[in-house]
């Protein structure tokens, strides 16, 4: 261990078919078995198939990581939930619906979202395939003390104004490298307020703000939300583990390396611009110039010239092709509700192809249930099987080259949903907002009745 390193035990670990059957393929060539089974946990989402009658996956070699996690986790005497599984989903969706996750332990995922659990109280981060065989093989992993920030949203969220709007503005205003090297505690009264949905999303971005992850001070919404789960204690250790969860909070006057505050009423819907999530203004705003972009000017040109815009162009009207709603930032039935309310007794514009794919199968259950897909598809959206679907593309379906999304992902990058497809990431509500009208749409006008 390097100097500053420290070897911290490992509760949980989650693998996914893209990356999990690498790391146990490596550990069972080296002859080290799995420490402990029972606290590895493995799905199919990646890349599977979301449309109905699905038997695997569609994209091309995909088979070979399906057949892979299956023959590696049965070797290992690991649980999988696979594609035909009736609790099948995104990772960091099912993970608290299981209760994999619990406030105050250790999760590690080879995905760089995993710091999406952190809304529940848990040290979560995202590792590589080599830092997995060895959580695997050891239940432990050197790491290095990150630095501590805060992060308070003060006050209270406008209408319409979500968690998705909440860390685009934090990335506009800090940029994708300003949580480097830092834990990130979020707080305040306007996260505080936030459902379990909802603080989910605003945890799982803080990837993109750079931090080694996210973290949200556990209290009675979490509890109650993980009370009876599957994995979770139950009888007397549960209420031994409450006891200890109560007590995971910073301490009144304790100190952080960082304080960042965000005045939450000077938030407003927020639609990226560029290829990276910092590049995102307020959905009335306008492309920047380069001085104001937080690029180089190559960098600044090169994504302008990806997206098809001009600096000073504005983002409110502009014309899209497809709309997607999905993704393990914004597909939970809280986003689901609300982006259905803005699309109820309303059609999606000609020539917009508009797509929702749940977090899991659970999440597509209860908006069944609801009466949520029918309302989608009486609209005109298509309703899918949960998975990752076309937030990550594999080289199987997704849009076509040039095509203009709106879409409640996290990552804009060049090619991220497609070769040549252009991503405007924002919350649901907003993409519910613009498929209908067929253009970039500001979703207060949506609510109010007004046609978007």
């Amino acid at each position: 261990m390097g100097p500053g390193d420290d070897l911290i035990a490992i509760d949980r670990v989650f693998l996914h078919e893209r990356t999990g059957s690498v790391a146990l393929r490596s550990l069972a060539a080296a002859g080290r078995p799995v420490c402990d089974p029972a606290r590895v946990f493995a799905v199919t989402d990646h890349i599977v198939d979301t449309l109905p009658g699905r038997t695997g996956t569609l994209v091309p070699g995909g088979d070979a990581f399906l057949s892979a996690i299956r023959a590696e986790t049965r070797n290992a005497g690991i649980r999988l939930v696979d594609v035909h599984d009736p609790d099948q989903g995104i990772v960091h969706v099912i993970s608290p619906e299981f209760g994999i996750v619990l406030p105050g332990v250790t999760l590690v995922c080879p995905d760089s979202h995993t710091c999406t659990q952190g809304a529940f109280g848990a040290l979560a981060w995202g590792i590589g395939s080599t830092e997995a065989e060895h959580a695997m093989a050891t239940g432990t992993l050197r790491m290095a003390r990150p630095k501590t920030m805060r992060v308070t949203f003060a006050g209270a969220l406008p209408p319409a104004v979500t968690a998705k709007d909440m860390t685009l503005t934090l990335l506009a205003r800090h940029g994708a490298g300003g949580g480097k090297g830092y834990a990130v505690e979020f707080a305040g009264e306007a996260v505080l307020a936030l459902d379990l949905d909802g603080r989910q999303t605003l945890c799982n971005m803080a990837t993109e703000f750079s931090a080694m992850t996210g973290f949200i001070a556990p209290d009675d919404l979490v509890f109650g939300y993980l009370n009876s789960r599957r994995f979770a204690p139950t009888g007397a250790v549960w209420q031994r583990a409450l006891a200890t969860w109560r007590a995971l909070r910073s301490d009144e006057g304790a100190t952080f390396d960082r304080e960042i505050c965000i005045d939450a009423a000077t938030i407003e819907p927020m639609v990226t611009w560029g290829t990276s999530p910092q590049s995102a203004v307020p959905i009335g705003g306008r492309v920047p110039d380069q001085r104001d972009s937080g690029l180089s000017g190559q960098g600044f040109g090169q994504a302008l010239d990806y997206v098809g815009l001009s600096a000073g162009q504005s983002l409110a009207g502009l014309p899209i092709n497809a709309a997607f709603i999905g993704s393990c930032t914004n597909s939970r039935l809280a986003d689901l509700r609300r982006a259905a309310a803005i699309v109820r007794g309303r059609r999606v514009a000609r020539g917009v192809r508009a797509v929702v794919v749940p977090g899991s199968m659970a999440v597509r259950r209860a908006a069944e249930a609801e009466g949520i897909d029918r309302i989608f598809a009486n609209a005109g959206f298509e309703w899918r099987l949960s998975g990752c679907a076309m937030c990550f593309y594999a080289g199987g379906p997704g849009f076509p080259p040039g095509t203009r999304v709106i879409s409640s992902t996290n990552r804009n990058f060049e090619g991220r949903q497609g070769p040549g497809v252009r991503t405007h990431i924002a919350s649901p509500e907003t993409v519910a907002a613009s498929a209908i009208a067929g253009v970039i749409a500001d979703p207060r006008m949506a609510r109010k009745g007004v046609p978007a």
